[in-house]
């Protein structure tokens, strides 16, 4: 995608329009990771028996358990500990069905379907992660339809919100501009009155927006999306999160992270490292953060800083190393800087070949 993007700014075209029509080639592997993924498809894509309906275990739910338990994995997702994700996850979307069945045409309903949303959520958010797109494409669409059940407006903004980064991994730029764009108009609050939430879902959706125009080379979209989230970070003044929301962190350092991001995606590597020299992590969330820094480490191998690159991406693997396996970016980024090294990797070089091998 990146190669288009490149090639894309050269005839000035929107990617999209370089991407569309692309014949299927030959598909050597006709599932990968299906084994490891099989309890979450399991979860996520249950079979489903004439009468429309999954069949499933009944059980007796405890819905202030489930968000209780669902909030505890959120902190598990963004500690890095994705197989603490794998293991538990599908289990706690199978009792999110069940309560959801359970409590079918009940006052409870509403509350049911809004913490099956969450879970999704969550679920998908793990999925993106580790590439398992359509999976994650599938949790994340239910979500928002579970949160428009119960009636749930900013639920479903960040389920949305998860749904446009699905989007922008399969190189879907039109649709998660579009998608994030339409919504953030119905959604936009009232700044002078809205509460932290309202703000930071709007705030997101611009920036998912931001994101899409940005790699598909409209960069007068982007800049306008990234202006008018600043306006929400300057209301919030500081980050504000919320583990089980799709946008999870939202405020002004957020913004500027989206704005390097932006940077990097047209390729000005010394625009990146200039603007976050003065930049610290403050409250930003880990994963925004580290997100970053592949920024950063990038940037520096363009500009072949190879010792600087190799020192950001170390510094990763030491603070987050599940994460950054991952990343495809510092696959790449250690790549170019590995074919450029002329003697024997160093000791930070050599974990590093070992943790991306892997």
């Amino acid at each position: 995608m990146e190669t288009y993007h490149r090639l894309a700014r050269s005839l000035g075209v929107t990617t999209g329009r370089l991407v569309a029509g692309e014949p299927v080639g030959k598909q050597h592997h006709g599932d990968e990771n299906k084994v490891s993924l099989l309890a979450m498809r399991r979860a996520i894509a249950p079979p489903v028996g004439i009468d429309g309906r999954a069949i499933r275990i009944e059980e007796e739910p405890n819905l202030a358990d489930l968000r209780a338990a669902a909030a505890e994995f959120a902190n598990s997702y963004h500690a890095d500990k994705y197989q603490d994700m794998a293991t538990l996850v599908p289990n706690l979307v199978t009792s999110a069905h069940a309560a959801v069945a359970h409590y079918a045409h009940t006052p409870q309903q509403a509350l049911a379907h809004r913490v099956r949303s969450e879970i999704l959520q969550l679920a998908g958010r793990y999925l993106t992660q580790i590439r398992a797109y359509d999976l994650a494409q599938m949790a994340l669409t239910d979500a928002v339809r579970d949160a428009s059940a119960a009636g749930d407006r900013l639920n479903a903004s960040a389920a949305v919100i998860g749904q446009a980064w699905v989007l922008l991994r399969q190189g879907r730029m039109e649709e998660a501009e579009g998608l994030s764009t339409a919504t953030a108009d119905q959604v936009e609050p009232r700044v002078s009155k809205a509460s932290e939430e309202e703000l930071a879902a709007w705030g997101w959706l611009l920036l998912r927006a931001s994101a899409a125009s940005a790699r598909n080379n409209r960069p007068d979209e982007a800049r306008e999306a990234i202006r008018l989230a600043r306006t929400a970070g300057a209301a919030l003044g500081d980050e504000v999160t919320h583990r089980l929301r799709g946008w999870v962190s939202f405020g002004p350092i957020t913004v500027e992270l989206k704005a390097i991001e932006n940077e990097a995606i047209a390729d000005r590597p010394d625009r990146v490292l200039a603007m976050s020299e003065p930049l610290a992590q403050g409250s930003s969330t880990s994963d925004n953060w580290n997100r970053h820094m592949l920024d950063v480490a990038k940037a520096h191998s363009r500009m072949r800083q190879d010792a600087e690159a190799t020192q950001v991406l170390a510094r990763l693997a030491a603070t987050s190393p599940q994460w950054l396996s991952h990343q495809r970016m510092a696959e790449e980024t250690f790549a170019e800087i590995r074919s450029r090294r002329k003697r024997a990797l160093t000791s930070d070089q050599r974990k590093l070949a070992m943790l991306l091998a892997g």
